[in-house]
């Protein structure tokens, strides 16, 4: 599988890097200067509510997107019936939006948590550098499974899309994170 914008990427089990270890990374844009995505299983100890003012009240939990400008928000969500202008990614998986639309909308219980997932900051790559860690077999290329991806059970995220994978990679959710300990 190729380098796109819609795949989803799970870091190889010994990748030492602490931004990204055990993480599923879902690519929103790819082109010829880098690739953004999102981490899907690290939840931070904030609640939309807090981030942002006119979320005040919404208990929506807050994952880390990335190590990259972690001043902003940013969002993903099932629901281009209802937050227009998203960016289809994958089937079924849309970044971004009318900002306003979407917090009504969670506001109004139109849209539940299982249908959007916000971050702060973004996992990024300069122009090449994603594809010489995929050369490097840091990262296993996959298809994002839309029910997985926005699992309320975000740390199961990692280990549930190797599993789906079968064979040798599901045997890799089995291996401790640091081998030296074992």
């Amino acid at each position: 599988m190729e380098l796109n914008k819609g795949i989803l990427l799970l870091s190889d089990p010994f990748l030492k890097d602490p931004n990204f270890i055990r993480t599923a990374v879902l690519i929103c844009d790819h082109n010829e200067e880098g690739d953004i995505g999102f981490i899907l299983n690290k939840k931070t100890d904030q609640v939309l509510g807090d981030v942002v003012e006119i979320a005040d009240g919404l208990i929506l939990p807050v994952y880390e997107g990335g190590p990259v400008e972690q001043h902003t928000l940013h969002f993903i969500h099932r629901r281009p019936d209802i937050i227009t202008e998203g960016i289809e990614i994958s089937k079924g998986i849309y970044w971004g939006g009318d900002f306003d639309v979407a917090i009504a909308a969670l506001h109004n219980k139109e849209i539940t948590d299982l249908q959007i997932r916000f971050f702060v900051g973004y996992s990024g790559w300069s122009a090449g550098q994603l594809q010489e860690e995929v050369e490097e077999k840091s990262w296993i290329i996959t298809t994002p499974d839309v029910g997985i991806s926005f699992s309320l059970d975000a740390e199961q995220i990692w280990k549930r899309s190797m599993q789906l994978l079968g064979g040798e990679y599901a045997q890799m959710t089995n291996y401790p994170i640091d081998p030296q300990l074992n």
